[in-house]
């Protein structure tokens, strides 16, 4: 099944399970995105296995994915409650036992731990594939903003039984390892995040864009980009704008981005500038064009955004979690607040703002930092972690228990 690379890598046939994937625009579908190109690029074999999105038919796709994948199975799926522009897979773990006997992965990896994940995990045992999960979403904290808090310790003893039935759990910083560890979830692997700093640069700044924004030169742009929901803490950077415009009467709010509370927001506050989802070429503009870049979340198990801001050369302003905690160094490349002091995150935005000469040493520095954080580094340790022929055998060893397949 596999074959010797010139490299002296082998050739795998790998599997990636999602709820979600490109084209659609979250973290984990950009994640997956640049995962499956790596992948493909080092010559694996690489079959998705994901619900259908729009104008999409269900069933098994051969060579039909390109750069990002070989082959794709399309199963049913269902609107996921307070985002229905994504959905829930359905599907048998029969169904899987069947393709997978037919053409039969080296490994697994499940990137969201929704029902098609758990069919994924239960057919993956049942055929002895080792099979590894990714914790990509804090969905058991996502509960408490969506005025479901009293869910939150299930969705949590949840999370715990879903990946403790995989041989690791892959964690994007040591902080959501913590977490992870923290209820529960055993056997955690750090796996972070890169960004492609040729898409994402201060080349891409365009004039007329923030012309179109009513900006000149010299005013600033404050960004967000990121999904408008509740979870992503949205009230703080708005009071965030507020007093920087206070300083900066002709500094516009910028924001990049769809969901639930767009409405609202644009209810509001009909002076923000409100961009829709951006893709590709013209979301890396619309970076470039800002100046600082505000990322209020507490919920992020990383945050793709920061890197994005980081590579495009803005001053990013997070708190101490997630990718912040990995990659922004205070007043070098960023600044960062403790993660439960909001007023700090206020006050560090109106410094940026109130200095320029210290605004452009901070985004100099944060684009020459994230010139380091290529995905290439990445790729090769997700294959170092999923492909560990030790980590195999203690997985056959200690995984003797199977689901019953329905």
């Amino acid at each position: 099944m596999t074959e010797t690379k010139r490299s002296g890598r082998h050739r795998q046939q790998i599997t990636i399970v999602s709820e979600t994937f490109p084209p659609e625009i979250n973290g984990v579908a950009n994640t997956l995105r640049y995962l499956c190109m790596g992948l493909v690029d080092r010559e694996h074999q690489v079959t998705v296995v994901r619900p259908r999105q729009t104008h999409d038919a269900t069933g098994f796709y051969p060579n039909t994915g390109g750069q990002l994948f070989s082959h794709e199975l399309v199963v049913r799926g269902l609107p996921i409650p307070g985002y229905n522009e994504f959905r829930f897979g359905i599907t048998r773990p029969s169904t899987l036992v069947t393709l997978w006997q037919n053409n039969r992965p080296d490994c697994v990896y499940v990137a969201t731990q929704g029902p098609l994940g758990v069919a994924a995990v239960a057919a993956a045992k049942r055929l002895n594939i080792p099979v590894l999960s990714g914790f990509h979403t804090n969905f058991h904290s996502y509960s408490r903003y969506y005025g479901l808090g009293i869910f939150e310790r299930l969705l949590s003893t949840y999370g715990r039984w879903f990946h403790n039935l995989t041989q690791r759990t892959l964690v994007p910083t040591r902080q959501t390892m913590a977490a992870a560890q923290a209820i529960g979830i055993t056997n955690t692997e750090l796996w972070s995040r890169g960004v492609d700093c040729e898409r994402f640069t201060p080349k891409k700044r365009s004039q007329s864009l923030r012309q179109r924004w009513g900006l000149t030169e010299n005013d600033l742009a404050i960004l967000y980009v990121g999904r408008l929901a509740p979870e992503k803490n949205l009230p703080l950077a708005v009071v965030c704008f507020e007093r920087i415009r206070k300083l900066y009467p002709n500094a516009r709010f910028v924001l990049v981005g769809d969901g639930p509370m767009r409405a609202h927001l644009e209810e509001r506050h009909p002076d923000f500038i409100f961009c829709g989802m951006q893709r590709d070429e013209d979301l890396a503009q619309h970076y470039a064009s800002g100046d600082l870049f505000l990322f209020p979340s507490k919920t992020d198990t990383f945050g793709n955004v920061v890197l994005e801001a980081m590579a495009s050369g803005l001053g990013v302003i997070a708190f101490n979690d997630a990718a912040a905690s990995e990659h922004i160094y205070h007043n070098e490349n960023g600044m960062k607040a403790p993660l439960h002091n909001d007023d700090n995150f206020v006050h560090h935005a109106l410094k940026l703002a109130d200095q320029p000469s210290l605004l452009r040493r901070v985004r100099a520095k944060a684009r020459l930092d994230a010139l380091d954080l290529n995905w290439n580094q990445q790729i090769e340790q997700f294959e170092r972690l999923l492909l560990n022929p030790n980590a195999q055998a203690t997985y056959h060893a200690n995984h003797k228990q199977s689901f019953p397949i329905l």
